[in-house]
């Protein structure tokens, strides 16, 4: 992306949502369904972090419950209520909280959408390289290398 193509400012939910549901390998992209993730970042060329606005429909949730070795990230809700679920439990956001996940500390996170409204939040993560992701609650592990995720069973057999 030139300079050029850079944009100054965008209208957030005007960004067209990403195409893929997930880039979760089967049967848990599926698990996805009612996610939509505009990757806003991007679009100003930033590499070190990404930005994304990620809406919830209701039942939706935000990803696999999750825990990153290198990546920290962070989430601010701006509509709606989802349950933030970690290893302490449960605790219910609203619009104006936010939550933080330092990596390396195991503690596995997930937003869900129990409600009957949809919620929108910004999710936003560094881009450490060599990271890797644990799901405690699912036969799967991710490591990115050379900036793609590559997915695989607990036992190290890929997807």
């Amino acid at each position: 992306m030139n300079n050029q193509e850079i944009p100054i400012a965008v209208e957030a939910m005007q960004v067209v949502p990403r195409a893929k549901l997930s880039i979760y390998p089967e049967p848990f992209a599926a698990r996805m369904k009612g996610r939509e993730k505009r990757i806003i970042g991007d679009l100003f060329g930033l590499t070190n972090f990404g930005v994304n606005l990620t809406r919830l429909l209701p039942g939706a949730g935000s990803s696999l419950r999750h825990a990153h070795a290198r990546q920290d990230e962070f989430v601010y809700i701006l509509q709606g209520h989802p349950v933030l679920l970690t290893d302490a439990g449960e605790t219910q956001l609203s619009p104006g909280m936010c939550a933080g996940f330092k990596a390396g500390t195991g503690n596995a996170h997930q937003l869900l959408n129990r409600t009957d409204a949809e919620i929108i939040y910004l999710e936003i993560g560094d881009r450490s390289p060599g990271d890797s992701v644990v799901y405690p609650d699912d036969d799967l592990q991710a490591i990115l290398v050379d900036g793609k995720w590559l997915f695989a069973h607990k036992d190290g057999k890929p997807y």
